[in-house]
């Protein structure tokens, strides 16, 4: 987690090297077409849509997907069983640079401005909300395409719900660390002990 952050910011501040810290807006029209196109529904979805299709075939009809929870629950375990770990959180690793940069992609189309130090800011909590309350464990190992997408979506429906009764954009990611706060507690094995040993009370 550390050294995601720390890439998260070095990327940042290379964009801004490379930019100049200069906003260039964008007039081209197809490239606005990602982030506003409509064809019968918005052309981003389309985006998405296919990004998935991609990821779930990739994890789900092919063997890659057994040796990322394989790595991700015992990198380990994974590496004397003859998998080769490095290589498949590589894969993972890039896979992941490759959907976020489709991301920034749809984002910075959307406001046709390459916004190198504010497009996406905060969104890495939205990212670790979605894939938790999907079911992904922290520590790594299963994972859920279809219930991360699903916690995206609880996601948004928080953040737009939020700005319906009127939460002020500042506030709204002290509500989402709250929510974050929470969800790890609920998967904490302290709290998981302790709701066990009051079923067992109550049992008893």
């Amino acid at each position: 987690m550390v050294g995601t952050l720390i890439l998260m910011i070095a990327g940042r501040g290379i964009a801004q090297l490379i930019t100049n810290g200069v906003r260039i807006q964008i007039f081209y029209g197809p490239y606005a077409f990602i982030g506003q196109g409509w064809i019968v529904l918005p052309f981003s979805l389309y985006i998405v849509a296919f990004v998935f299709a991609i990821a779930w075939l990739l994890t789900r009809k092919t063997s890659i997907g057994l040796f990322i929870e394989s790595a991700g629950i015992n990198s380990r375990s994974s590496f004397y069983s003859g998998i080769e770990e490095k290589k498949i959180k590589l894969l993972a690793y890039t896979f992941c640079g490759l959907c976020a940069g489709i991301a920034g992609l749809v984002a910075s189309s959307n406001i046709k401005t390459s916004d190198a130090f504010n497009i996406g800011m905060t969104n890495e909590l939205d990212a670790i909300l979605a894939v938790v309350i999907g079911g992904t464990l922290m520590s790594g190992g299963r994972f859920s395409l279809l219930a991360s997408i699903i916690g995206a979506w609880v996601m948004q429906a928080i953040t737009t719900s939020s700005y319906a009764v009127g939460v002020p954009a500042f506030a709204l990611q002290a509500i989402k660390g709250v929510v974050v706060i929470l969800v790890i507690l609920l998967y904490s094995e302290q709290v998981r002990g302790l709701v066990r040993r009051i079923g067992a009370q109550k049992e008893a």
